[in-house]
Order: structure tokens, then sequence, then C-alpha cells
């Protein structure tokens, strides 16, 4: 890919806040630097909203609420149907734009594209089958009428590491469901965002409906509108201890949340696993998106008798991984998206190591511009060591061993949180019951990816609350009213 190219893509995305419909700059003239983690260039300048920019985005939002909750469900259909179009008329670039601002290698980023999109379309084809129900109540004295409705205007916070899927995860259920909303992505990825919300626009989407604030200072952004009382929603993705704040400030309104928090997913590999299989399961739950993915496989646990076999088989694809700028040909490995990320992977090796793990390859920053780590093997990895307890998010993949699938469990569940588990065995009672045992809110079993906008996504204990994606996402930006009326044959 030419850097003109690159220039003339980034020159296309909107470098301010949509507020009413417009882009406009921050009322206080800030702006912000997005930089490309593979290099550290400052890639492109977009306004830095504030608190009086957030209060207008909930003003837009409250007063395009009760239109949009009017409108009817065919045209909300339309409307991100047509948006699903011109995401896939435009995948490349925004393949590029993701890669750009957020480290991935272009291949990824082109799936990301895929998965992302497929929000809009299953939503545009749920926005017509919201139902409620209709009969007489038991005593025969009245008629029972249920029905949904908007749950009102939305705050959205998303993350990161999936700049396009975890945008369209919310903005489509809740305009699908007829609520509008006002959006805060992440300062160090705000360009997906941008684009995809013109994209909206050019789709057809009336002013106020959606809003969207980038900011650096999303505390004091979002401290206001989350206690605003014409809010009636907040859904966001991210770390555990700011959900927990979040849920804090939520409480007071008594809002609807929607929590998608940290993961420290286990990797069960059983000694009947097919370890063909495991191994190429391993390589996709731990290393897409360079490990940073709160989906991504953190603690592999590997019984006894092939733990051997195990590590030696990942090590060697590992070993075969080219590290790179995400625009390159054939780049496996990319950048993390910061020094932070880059200093947390290399505290939690050097603490296994100093415990008594061994590094079989890996297990050290790259000497090159921008923000690289060594894609990493640790095996014989103690009890107590840190990388068993943190969330990696970053490309190392380590490993600890059980005797029987009693340890596994109970290693397993050993944690706060409980988004995804993995495991892989060819016994298939062991698996029906490892979907009863594991305290997880999905698990791959015998597949190393899980994600589908078909699916409810979402964990338990401290990973979070709520659903998003299939049957049950557009159910979380709905209320449930019931209504009791005579008999009309009485």
């Amino acid at each position: 890919m030419s850097e003109a190219s690159e220039r003339s893509l980034l020159e296309s995305v909107p470098d301010g806040l949509l507020i009413g419909g417009e882009w406009r700059p921050a009322a206080s003239g800030q702006s912000l630097d997005v930089e490309d983690p593979s290099t550290g260039a400052v890639i492109k300048t977009v306004a830095d909203g504030g608190v009086a920019d957030g209060a207008a985005a909930m003003d837009a939002a409250a007063a395009a609420a009760p239109g949009w909750a009017r409108t009817p469900p065919r045209e909300r259909s339309e409307l991100l149907r047509r948006t699903f179009e011109l995401v896939q008329a435009h995948r490349d670039d925004i393949a590029l734009l993701m890669t750009l601002e957020m480290g991935k290698p272009l291949a990824e980023s082109r799936a990301e594209v895929a998965y992302g999109g497929e929000f809009l379309r299953w939503h545009a084809e749920e926005a017509v089958r919201i139902a409620g129900r209709y009969g007489v109540n038991p005593e025969g004295t009245g008629r029972m009428t249920v029905s949904k409705h908007p749950v009102g205007p939305c705050y959205l916070i998303t993350p990161w590491n999936f700049p396009l899927a975890m945008a369209t995860r919310k903005i489509a259920p809740a305009l699908a469901a007829g609520c509008t909303a006002v959006v805060k992505p992440a300062e160090l990825t705000p360009l997906t965002t941008l684009y995809v919300a013109d994209l909206l626009l050019e789709a057809g989407l009336p002013p106020g409906v959606l809003n969207v604030v980038v900011t650096s200072t999303a505390g004091d952004v979002s401290a206001p509108i989350i206690a605003d009382r014409r809010l009636r929603k907040l859904s966001f993705t991210g770390s555990t201890p700011v959900g927990k704040r979040l849920l804090a400030q939520a409480s007071e309104g008594v809002l609807r949340t929607s929590m998608e928090l940290g993961g420290n997913a286990p990797f069960l590999v059983f000694e009947d696993a097919d370890l063909d299989a495991a191994v190429e399961g391993a390589m996709l739950a731990k290393f897409r998106n360079v490990g940073q993915a709160c989906t991504a496989a953190n603690r592999f646990l590997v019984h006894e008798r092939v733990a051997e076999e195990f590590a030696g088989r990942v090590t060697e694809r590992v070993d075969a991984f080219r590290l790179g700028r995400g625009t390159e040909d054939g780049v496996q490995i990319g950048p993390l998206i910061n020094a932070a990320a880059v200093q947390k992977a290399d505290d939690l090796v050097r603490d296994a190591v100093d415990r008594g793990a061994e590094v079989l390859t890996g297990g050290q920053r790259v000497d090159r511009p921008g923000t690289f780590y060594a894609a990493t093997v640790v095996t014989d990895v103690p009890p107590g060591s840190d990388i068993l307890a943190a969330e990696i998010f970053g490309p190392v993949l380590s490993i600890s061993t059980f005797a029987d699938e009693d340890e596994a469990v109970r290693l397993a569940n050993d944690t706060e949180y409980g988004l995804v588990g993995y495991a892989f065995t060819r016994d298939a009672d062991r698996g029906h019951r490892l979907i009863d045992r594991l305290e997880t809110g999905m698990m791959g079993l015998n597949v190393g990816v899980i994600s589908n906008a078909a699916a409810p996504f979402g964990g338990v204990k401290q990973s979070g609350v709520g659903r998003e994606g299939g049957l049950e996402g557009i159910g979380e930006y709905l209320s449930t009213k019931y209504t009791l009326s005579p008999d009309p044959y009485r």
C-alpha cells in the first residue's frame, strides 16, 4: 500500500465531532493526535471533545429520540442494511484504516470488516422482528398485552482493540431497537468509528440519532452524560476496574447496563485431544489481534501426558511468525497498542521466569520503531505467577499442566473472570460436562474462535453483565411493558 493511498484515506476521515447530524470542532478548540503504533508517527489529528460537547451530544440524542422511536421498523432496518452495503463497498479502506490506527495485520483487519459488518446486517433483520405477546389472563377476566419499546437514549463506550466490530456491535442493536445514542470511541483508535458514522449519514441517518464524541478526558465527559436524567442505557466494553466505576455511576439513575469486561480465558487440552486441532485452535485463540482481545486464551492448561508435545508444536508455529507493520505482506504479528502494553507483557513474562517458568521462544521486546513484543511461549508456569491472574493482552502463550479433569476444571475456574473458555477433547461426554462445569459465559469446544454476530456475546462473574449479538443483543435495548385491558366479551 503506497503512502499516497494511506494519506488519501486518512484525509477522507472526518476530523470533527458528530453532533446533531453535523461535523463540528470541539467547543474548546482542542484536538488530539492519533498515532500509528507500528511507527509512533502521528497519522491524523481530530477534535478532542470536552464536557460541553458531551452535553450537546446528549441534547441531540434526547431531541431525536421520540421521532426515531416512532420510525417504522422497516425504515430502521433498511437504513442499517444500506450501511452494511456501504461498509462492504468500502471494506478495503476500512481494513487499512484499522491497521493504520491499531496496528493489526491487514488480513485480520479484513476479517474484522466481515465480522463487524455482520452486526449491521443481523440487526437490520432483527429490527422488523421485535415482537410481544397477547392473550387471556389465567382468570379469564381480561386480556394481557406484552409489548417491547426502545429504552431511550443510550451512551455507548467502545474499546480500541476492535475499532469496527465493537462500534457496530453496539450501534446496530441500539438503532434497530429505536434508540438514539452518543458514542464515545477510544481515543487511541477513533478513526474507524468516525468513518463508519459518516457512512451512516450517507445511508440516510436522521440528525441526532447517532452522535460521536472523541475525547482524551473520558471520565470528565462521561460522568455528566451518565448522570443526565434523560439517559436510559449505558453500554461499555473495557476493563473490569473501569466497568465497576461506571456501574456505580449508572446505579444513581438506575440505568440499563451492558458491560463486557475483562477476561482470563482458560484453554484446556486433554490427553485425548486432537493435537493438530488443538495447536491450530491455540494459534487462533491466542495470537489473533496480537493477543489483544478479551476472548484471547490466557492460561493454557494442558494434560501432563501431552504437555511436552503440545509445547513443542506451538513453539514451532510461533517461531515461524513474521513480525512487522500490519500493511506489509505476510505479517502475522503487528505492534501492541502502546508502550504500556509492551511493558505489561514483559513484566508478566519476567515474573513467571523468576518463579521458575521456562521461555521456549520470544520473551523480549523487539528493537525496532513502534511498540513491538516478540511472540512468546512460556512453559512450566508455576501457581502464583502473575501471568495466571492478569489479562495478558499480548502475544504471550503460557502453559501449565494438570493431571485429571477435576484439576483442570478447578484451575480453569480459579479466577474472578468468566468470559470464555476453550476445551479440546475427543470425549463427547466430557465436552458436555465442561459446558456445565466451566464458569464462563461462552465456550469454544474444539474450536479456537467463537465470536459470531448471531450469537450472544458476554460473560459471568466479573467479566460483565448483559449480552451483545444474537437474539439477545437487541433485547438489551428494549423495555417490556405489560398492559391489562377488560375482556371484550364480558
